[in-house]
C-alpha cells in the first residue's frame, strides 16, 4: 500500500467511526503534496499553503494537546528537513505530531489520541 492509499484508508476508517468517536468528523487532509501546475501552486501559496505541514490534522484538543497532526510516509521515505521543522514548531505550541508508515499505525495513534481525557488548558 502506498502513502496515498494508506491515507485514504485512515480517512475512510475515521468517517466510518464517527458514531463511536464524533470528533473524527473534524479530521481533514492538508493537500501539500498534490501535483499541480506552476500557476496553481503560486495561487495556493498566495492563499497560505505551506510546504512541510503534515498530511492530516485532527483539530480536537485532548489531554495536554491542542490537536493532532499525522505525517504519512511509506517504505523508506523519510521526513524532509522542512517537515521536521514543522513537526517541531507544532509540538512546541502544544500539538501532538506523529509520523506513520502504515494506515494501521495511524489508526492506532488516532484511537489513542481520542481516548485521552478532555483537554485541560493548564496542562499546556
Amino acid at each position: 500500500m502506498n502513502e496515498h492509499n494508506s491515507q485514504v484508508a485512515v480517512v475512510r476508517w475515521a468517517m466510518e467511526l464517527t458514531a463511536k468517536y464524533p470528533e473524527l468528523s473534524a479530521l481533514y487532509a492538508i493537500p501539500n503534496a498534490a501535483k499541480r501546475s506552476v500557476a496553481l501552486a503560486v495561487y495556493m501559496k498566495a492563499e497560505g499553503m505551506r510546504a512541510g505541514v503534515p498530511d492530516l490534522h485532527l483539530p480536537v484538543p485532548k489531554g495536554k494537546y491542542c490537536g493532532l497532526y499525522l505525517e504519512m510516509k511509506h517504505g523508506a521515505n523519510k521526513c524532509t528537513e522542512l517537515q521536521k521543522l514543522w513537526h517541531e514548531r507544532l509540538r512546541r505550541i502544544g500539538h501532538r505530531v506523529e509520523v506513520c508508515y502504515t494506515a494501521v499505525a495511524a489508526i492506532k495513534v488516532i484511537e489513542e489520541y481520542v481516548d485521552l481525557k478532555q483537554f485541560k488548558k493548564e496542562a499546556l
